[in-house]
């Protein structure tokens, strides 16, 4: 267990206090922007926001205005009718008036401060079945033309595996 050494200036009395209680008094101190209960919001996400977590996640704040992404424009425009429900839910979260307005935009790319979207995986690739008369042509083919180069690369791609 580790221990913060704490010294009182009037009666010079040493007292130890455990680390677990200093820092987050010591860390509240410093954190004068509110940063600290913003991570705890993006941490709490998805237990906050329930079943429409995944459908709008936080992106930024910018004052009392709080941005919340959406990857699809549909979303986005039903999302705009649960905003004053998402904006009670946060603010009670906090048990004070930290947001006055909830603006969706699209994600775009971006990644949500609460982790990261990912892209779906693509389809896996069927694979190329060979043609059974492929090579048939190269004779009748100029090999410098256009066509005949391009008949060349379909042929590599079957050989060249």
């Amino acid at each position: 267990m580790t221990y913060l050494r704490h010294h009182s200036r009037k009666g010079r009395h040493n007292t130890t206090v455990q680390l677990n209680r200093a820092l987050p008094v010591f860390l509240d101190k410093l954190d004068t922007t509110g940063g600290m209960a913003l991570i705890r919001l993006w941490r709490h996400w998805n237990t906050l926001m329930g079943e429409m977590a995944p459908l709008a996640r936080p992106l930024c704040h910018r004052g009392g205005k709080l941005i919340l992404a959406a990857e699809d424009p549909m979303v986005m425009q039903e999302a705009q009718f649960l905003a004053p429900m998402i904006l009670e839910k946060i603010n009670g979260f906090f048990e004070e008036e930290v947001f006055d307005k909830v603006v969706f935009e699209l994600l775009n790319g971006r990644v949500p401060l609460d982790g990261e979207f990912r892209e779906p995986d693509p389809p896996p690739r069927m694979p190329m079945k060979k043609p059974e008369k492929l090579g048939t042509l190269n004779k009748k083919l100029d090999p410098d033309s256009p066509v005949g180069r391009c008949y060349r690369a379909y042929q590599r791609m079957f050989t060249d595996k």
